[in-house]
């Protein structure tokens, strides 16, 4: 037997799957960000009585039936509902019929900041008001997190998978991203379902109010006048193969994975770190084989809260000379927790098909402490060959993100 290993494959996105407040499915998700469409409205999800400001990034046209039809959707949290729509949404992106995928073997990683966060916030309430002989079984058998992949395991009726949910917080679509990325390079699994997905809850909308980093209105990263983020809610998911397999079955390639960086400098529990987030920056790049002037644009994490948004672009600043344009999607459709960074990768990877830069809106005023080119109001046309997709985490968790247009002969 030869001890020698096999290349590492190359991986690709051919299918991508989005819910959001700025358009649900791809072509819709695509449309807004091309035209800086904001998903901002009042929270409706909980009672706001006594919150001085109750903005954020709810989706009000999700019907769970339309897209989930194996399983009984009831029997799903919200956030569970989001994760198995945008999976299934990217198998029907990628051109692969479900009988065929079950003949794969599969990687499905979501990663999340609150699970079902929103479901144990009714319980909570339910117990207090009439005691736990109130409590709806049903809900409480919605709650474990694991239900996120589980549930897409068994909507889509996989037989050779392996299901896991990931909650390193507002990072860990990005963490999920590259668990699919290092398992099909290694030749582990044929296909990865891999991003994130959160719903609006009381608990989180509260914590945020609670440290003062909710804004009144919009988000504005990287603008002067930033007051803060607006919780949102979706899920993004992206359908990822070896190119190999790509070619073979003549699927649309949007981008190629890189590569990325991990860390975790357990610094604070909710301040970034400067060097860390530029180490792992300089990890992703490593692991990607670019360097910083090959970068066409940064997806930045930009909350818009005042600590962030500094420390991440003076992290950009010392990793990059000339810092490329840096954006925030979170300006359109607030920050939707563990999902964020899976949109952002799913922006990315259409804005290297369409080329696009996705713009900042809500922006006035650059602060000039972050001095960057955030890309105002107006999408950008632009050849996007290699993107980066930031991602920061509450206890240092970073996680740095890099696609590519994808050369097959390269």
């Amino acid at each position: 037997m030869s001890s020698e290993r096999a290349a590492p494959r190359r991986v690709v996105i051919t299918g991508l799957g989005a819910v959001t407040s700025i358009g649900t499915g791809p072509a819709e998700f695509l449309a807004g960000l091309r035209t800086g469409r904001s998903g901002v409205k009042p929270i409706t999800s909980f009672d706001t009585t006594g919150y001085a400001h109750a903005n954020g990034c709810e989706i009000d046209d999700f019907d769970p039936a339309e897209w989930i039809g194996h399983i009984d959707p009831h029997t799903l949290g919200r956030a569970s509902q989001f994760s198995v729509a945008a999976a299934g949404m990217a198998v029907s992106d990628a051109g692969m019929e479900r009988a065929a995928l079950r003949r794969r073997r599969v990687l499905v990683a979501v990663g999340t900041t609150d699970g079902e966060s929103r479901d144990l916030d009714e319980l909570m309430g339910r117990q207090l008001g009439t005691g736990p002989e109130g409590l709806d079984p049903v809900v409480a058998r919605r709650t474990p997190a694991g239900q996120l992949s589980g549930s897409i395991a068994a909507e889509l009726a996989l037989t050779d998978v392996q299901a896991v949910t990931i909650p390193t917080a507002c990072a860990a679509g990005n963490y999920a991203i590259g668990s699919g990325f290092d398992a099909i390079r290694a030749g582990e699994v044929d296909i990865a379902l891999a991003g994130g997905a959160d719903a609006v809850c009381r608990k989180t909308f509260t914590g945020f109010y609670r440290l003062g980093t909710i804004a009144p209105e919009v988000s504005q990263p990287f603008d002067v006048d930033r007051k803060g983020i607006l919780t949102g809610e979706g899920a993004g998911i992206l359908f990822m193969e070896s190119l190999g397999s790509a070619l073979e079955r003549g699927a649309r390639i949007y981008a190629e994975v890189l590569g990325y960086g991990l860390n975790c400098d357990a610094h604070h529990p909710v301040a970034p770190d400067q060097d860390s987030l530029a180490a792992c920056m300089e990890l992703a790049h490593r692991n990607a084989g670019v360097k910083p002037e090959d970068i066409d644009f940064i997806s930045a994490h930009g909350t818009g809260t005042k600590a962030n948004d500094v420390t991440e672009a003076g992290a950009i600043r010392q990793v990059f000379p000339e810092p490329p344009p840096t954006v925030s999607i979170k300006s359109m459709l607030g920050h939707t927790m563990g999902a964020a960074s899976a949109l952002a990768s799913a922006a990315c990877a259409l804005a290297i098909t369409e080329g696009f830069i996705p713009p900042t809106i809500n922006h006035r005023h650059t602060d000039p402490e972050c001095g960057l080119d955030p890309v105002p109001n107006h999408a950008r046309p632009a050849e996007v060959r290699i993107v980066q997709n930031n991602a920061l985490a509450f206890a240092g968790n970073n996680a740095v993100l890099i696609l590519g247009a994808c050369r097959p002969h390269d």
